[in-house]
């Protein structure tokens, strides 16, 4: 393997939410990995024949994981392949992805696995950790085979796009995921209620004359689910979680000292279904913005430790898909690169420490996954994001490294702004890059 040369990065803000550690210092990176850190490294100076990046003072952190992204390869490429998915990752500071493998075929045998780390491997950007498929097709019927999904490197199973609906199946698949020690990522959606719904069911889509979605479609699923982990113990997770319900279900869970844990998308804690403003589609989800109350529950959630993780739930899609009138328009919204400010606000905003911002985006989901990242670590992977954590600007969804720019921030002002990513010590984004 070709490494980099070694590199200081000096005069930074160290940050590693694992172990709190906060403060003024330097990091070395050599062949990969992270060799030192600490407020004393190259107090003297940086010795001859190491790169020196001086970070300005600026937050030096584990690079950022997001555990729930949609890249469309194979099948969708048009929308987004694994290595556009990559850059707009590393625009956004991430540098581990866990990819969902509702795909076109779906990522529910080995050779699927194997397909998506190939291709992430030629792309030669940030890691990508695939999930495989809870069922089949993801036709809710018949399980796939996770010993093997498992030993060809899923990191996790879902049907995530779909619910998987009969609790029989859902039974057993926590049952043998429990064998391997991996989760069971569920849509929480029951489709009988969703109907053809487009968006949250309420005053808003009354007055816009348009079918709703109530808040029970999500907790109904969640409730059961948590029910069936009661008899099985296997490891429960619930993908973009919405509703108070829900994450009430869960704070629950999790007090009865069940393995159940759950992740939140920054446009639940970030928008309302008021944002839907008149119909715009770009503000269409599944699950759909709700009500002020449960984006408040959201926010809550995160203080008190109920929602364990931050993800994007990356959703690139054309023009076409989304240009269309509300109920016809597809599900979903780009995320990757709107991350890490809208994270932010959490902070700026006084509801979070900087610290418990950042470890719902780093070790909270690697430990998830089950993946060596998301800490700062000698001897550990160079995996880095350098952030100005104060810079003001408006999201320009023009500046998108994604194939798709469907976002509903588009203009939105926000603080904070990456300058650097790091891969194995390999710098994959720089800010002046977007020029």
């Amino acid at each position: 393997m070709i490494h980099e040369q070694p590199t200081a990065y000096v005069n930074a803000r160290l940050l590693d939410p694992d172990s709190g550690l906060d403060g003024p210092g330097a990091l070395f990176v050599k062949e990969g990995v992270v060799a030192d850190f600490g407020p004393k490294l190259f107090a003297d100076g940086v010795p001859d024949g190491i790169a020196t990046v001086d970070c300005g003072g600026h937050c030096l952190a584990p690079g950022l994981i997001d555990m729930h992204v949609h890249f469309r390869e194979p099948g969708h490429e048009h929308k987004e392949t694994i290595a556009t998915g990559g850059l707009s990752a590393a625009a956004g500071g991430v540098t581990s992805v866990a990819c969902m493998p509702n795909t076109k075929p779906v990522i529910d045998d080995m050779a699927l696995v194997e397909f998506v780390q190939r291709r992430a491997r030629d792309a030669k950007g940030v890691k990508v950790y695939p999930f495989g498929a809870v069922t089949k097709g993801l036709e809710g019927r018949q399980l796939t085979e996770m010993g093997m999904l498992a030993e060809a490197g899923a990191v996790g199973f879902s049907d995530d796009g779909l619910p998987v609906a009969d609790s029989q199946v859902m039974r057993r698949a926590l049952s043998y995921a429990r064998a391997f020690g991996l989760i069971v990522s569920q849509h929480a959606e029951d489709l009988s209620l969703t109907s053809c719904g487009c968006m949250a069911e309420g005053e808003v889509s009354t007055r816009l004359g348009l079918p709703g979605i109530p808040d029970e479609s999500e907790i109904v699923v969640v409730e059961r689910d948590i029910r069936l982990v009661e008899l099985t113990g296997g490891r429960y997770h619930v993908a973009h979680i919405s509703t108070a319900g829900a994450v009430d279900a869960v704070r629950r869970a999790k007090r009865a000292g069940l393995p159940v844990t759950c992740e939140v998308a920054p446009h639940h804690f970030a928008l309302t279904e008021h944002d839907v403003g008149d119909y715009r589609t770009f503000a269409k989800m599944a699950p759909p913005l709700r009500s002020e109350a449960n984006r408040k529950a959201m926010v809550d959630g995160l203080k008190d430790g109920t929602i364990d993780a931050i993800a994007s739930d990356h959703a690139p899609h054309d023009q076409e898909s989304k240009r269309v009138p509300m109920e016809r328009a597809a599900n979903g919204i780009v995320g990757l690169e709107t991350m890490l400010p809208l994270s932010l606000e959490l902070y700026h905003g006084g509801h979070l420490s900087l610290r418990e911002v950042l470890r719902r985006l780093t070790s909270a989901p690697a430990d998830l996954l089950g993946i060596d990242a998301g800490r700062l670590r000698r001897g550990g992977p160079a995996d880095l994001v350098l952030f100005d954590l104060d810079a003001p600007w408006r999201i320009d969804r023009g500046e998108f490294r994604s194939k798709s720019s469907n976002t509903p921030f588009d203009g939105r002002p926000v603080q904070g702004r990456v300058l650097r990513t790091v891969v194995d010590g390999r710098a994959v984004f720089a800010a002046a890059d977007r020029s």
